[in-house]
Order: C-alpha cells, then sequence, then structure tokens
C-alpha cells in the first residue's frame, strides 16, 4: 500500500470517529447522513457529502420536509402519470407490497407485484 493510499484510509478512520463523537454529542439528521457518508468508498464519499450538504441547505430554505408524509408522498409521485389499475398497483408497489429486489448502488430498485387475473376478464 502507498503513503497516499495509508494516509487516505487513515484520514477516513479518523474521519468517521470524529464524525461518531459528534453524532454522540449532538446527534442532527445532517450529521448522521455525513458519518454514514465517511465510511463509503472514496469516490461515493465525496458526492454523499455534497448531497448531505445540499440537503441541508434545502432544509434550512424551507424546501425540505423531514417528516414521514413528504416520503410518502414522493413514493406515490412516481405513481402520478399511470392511470387506472396500472396506477393502483404502482402506489402498492410503493407502499411496499410485493417483492424489492437490487439496490441504488447496484444500478437500481426493482418492484414486483404479481396479480393474478382469472381466464375470463
Amino acid at each position: 500500500m502507498s503513503s497516499s493510499a495509508r494516509f487516505i484510509a487513515l484520514s477516513a478512520a479518523i474521519l468517521a470517529l470524529i464524525c461518531n463523537a459528534v453524532i454522540a454529542a449532538d446527534p442532527t439528521p445532517y450529521q448522521q447522513e455525513r458519518a454514514r457518508c465517511a465510511a463509503q468508498a472514496t469516490e461515493d464519499r465525496a458526492a454523499c457529502i455534497r448531497e448531505a450538504g445540499a440537503a441541508l441547505q434545502a432544509s434550512r430554505r424551507g424546501q425540505l420536509d423531514d417528516n414521514q408524509t413528504s416520503y410518502e408522498q414522493n413514493r406515490l409521485a412516481r405513481c402520478s402519470y399511470l392511470r387506472g389499475d396500472d396506477r393502483q398497483d404502482c402506489e402498492r408497489r410503493m407502499r411496499g407490497e410485493g417483492t424489492v429486489s437490487g439496490s441504488v448502488e447496484g444500478g437500481g430498485i426493482y418492484r414486483e407485484l404479481v396479480t393474478r387475473v382469472p381466464a375470463g376478464e
């Protein structure tokens, strides 16, 4: 391992320890997110920290609602372009019905809900 790689690894470990100490003293959502970012791979860490900072700024401007209702609204908004049964099925998937596979890190989340329809319909 090169000296620069050791320095980066040591810096990441120290940053994680500092973030954990700060979170233990006063755990705000922003601080928790920064600590989670510190544990990520080097390339992802910078993007994660930028996103956490952007979310903090949006929150301070009143553009980000941290309550659970907004998460539900955002999930269901993904189905807003659909109509009829397609929309209802989409909303059911967003509420957790069916199966979920994949991950954000892996490139996407796949949600599947199987609805059996009798042959005559």
